[in-house]
């Protein structure tokens, strides 16, 4: 009987969701080795393995079976995808091309050896943009974003999504939250096309343009906006829920309480930076990992109080998320500091924390990445987080995000996908 790997329900899904690997036409207790690779839009190869035993009637399920040794140990089924990774240190697997499948090769070999004696394999797709979701490239005014609309008339939740100081158009998050009912606006705000890569000043006025765009849209609900930011991208977020009308619910991962690094210019007002020196940044000897959490003033003193967002005054919804094992900056301490300002004003407020999860939270199965290029400050940055805990945390941090938005910009939630 020919050795057959299967990948249930299907070979192609979409990146999110959760699959069932299965090996077929074993020998009875056979030693053997699990193998999966992908290569990035760059050509950048990624891999994992893991070495397991077949079951008595020669079936290997990953679902119940327990990996022996490799890239994870334990009962782990989807651990060939969040244990990928490069040969080439400090790279991050992300998807620059929405409109085309991350591959993954799945093989099987024989033994826990050398993995020299293949015995079957099979090409698994994991697609970012669901069936009959639309890509739309926006130049309006001054506005540098990708538009992703769900299938069908709607009308959609509306949201926008902002990445972190690193720059960028980046696509992968919203073109996911589009293919799970949600119109969204991948929005770039620096280091892309003409945006300079440190702008002197961030204006506020341009993520009201973001909002009103979105708001025009025929199939986005007239409910209000979602936000969501990563980073200083949740910075963003929580100004824009803060000072701009229109935003009725904002999501923060990994941000804190105060505006960061550049300052942000609104209507006949400037909020200055939080209090920062680079001088304290700190180089490992061994590694050449930037250690950037001691860079920024401590938030509790009352001379940074005037970079604060004024958050209490919001009337959007608001979600906290970070990881206790952020490296880049205490973001749990801002969180919590944010969070405590809001129920001291008797606000509701949601938050939640994640043991072992670093600064980078993404959608779920994308690897952890502990440590990659910063591309503002041209050093190698660590992110924090460890593998199997960053890995759980990302499921459910994906999860809260899509509930959250539900709830708060859906009216009727029984039509939600989750």
């Amino acid at each position: 009987m020919a050795v057959r790997v299967s990948v249930l329900p299907a070979r192609r899904c979409l990146f999110d969701e959760p699959v069932r690997i299965r090996v077929t036409g074993l020998r009875p207790q056979q030693a053997l080795t699990l193998r999966a690779s992908l290569r990035d839009d760059t050509g950048q190869l990624f891999q994992a393995h893991a070495r397991y035993r077949a079951g008595g009637s020669g079936e290997l399920d990953l679902s119940r079976s327990p990996a022996l040794g490799g890239s994870y140990t334990g009962v782990e089924p989807m651990g060939l995808l969040w244990s990928l990774r490069s040969k080439e240190p400090y790279r991050r697997l992300a998807k620059r091309n929405v409109l085309t499948p991350f591959c993954v090769e799945l093989e099987v070999y024989e033994g826990h050896g050398d993995m020299s004696c293949l015995l079957g394999k099979c090409t698994h797709e994991r697609w970012f943009l669901g069936e009959g979701v639309k890509r739309i490239s926006v130049r309006e005014g001054r506005l540098k974003a990708t538009l992703f609309l769900p299938p069908g008339a709607g009308p959609f939740p509306g949201l926008i999504d902002l990445y972190g100081s690193g720059g960028g158009l980046v696509e992968y998050r919203a073109s996911l939250l589009a293919s799970r009912g949600f119109v969204t606006l991948a929005l770039a705000y620096m280091a892309f096309e003409d945006l300079p890569a440190t702008p002197e000043v961030l204006e506020l006025d341009y993520f009201e343009e973001a909002i009103n765009f979105l708001q025009k849209q025929q199939q986005v609900k007239d409910t209000g906006i979602g936000v969501l930011g990563l980073s200083k991208g949740a910075d963003l977020a929580l100004s824009m829920a803060t000072f701009l009308p229109g935003i009725k619910a904002a999501v923060s991962i990994s941000g804190s309480g105060f505006n960061s690094f550049i300052p942000l210019q609104g209507d006949g007002f400037t909020l200055p930076v939080h209090p920062y020196d680079l001088g304290r940044m700190k180089i490992s000897e061994e590694s050449g990992l930037v250690d950037f959490s001691e860079v920024l003033d401590d938030h509790r003193d009352p001379k940074t109080w005037e970079s604060r967002i004024p958050i209490e005054l919001s009337s959007a919804k608001l979600l906290f998320l970070c990881g206790l094992d952020d490296m880049n900056w205490k973001s749990e301490l801002y969180c919590r500091d944010a969070v405590q300002r809001l129920r001291q004003h008797g606000l509701e407020v949601e938050f939640c924390s994640y043991s072992g999860a670093g600064h980078l939270l993404e959608p779920p199965y994308l690897p952890l990445c502990q440590a990659s290029i910063h591309k503002v400050l041209g050093a190698f940055v660590h992110w924090g987080g460890q593998w199997r805990e960053h890995a759980k945390a990302q499921e459910d941090v994906w999860r809260r995000i899509q509930a959250f938005f539900w709830r708060h910009l859906n009216s009727d939630i029984s039509k939600s996908k989750l």
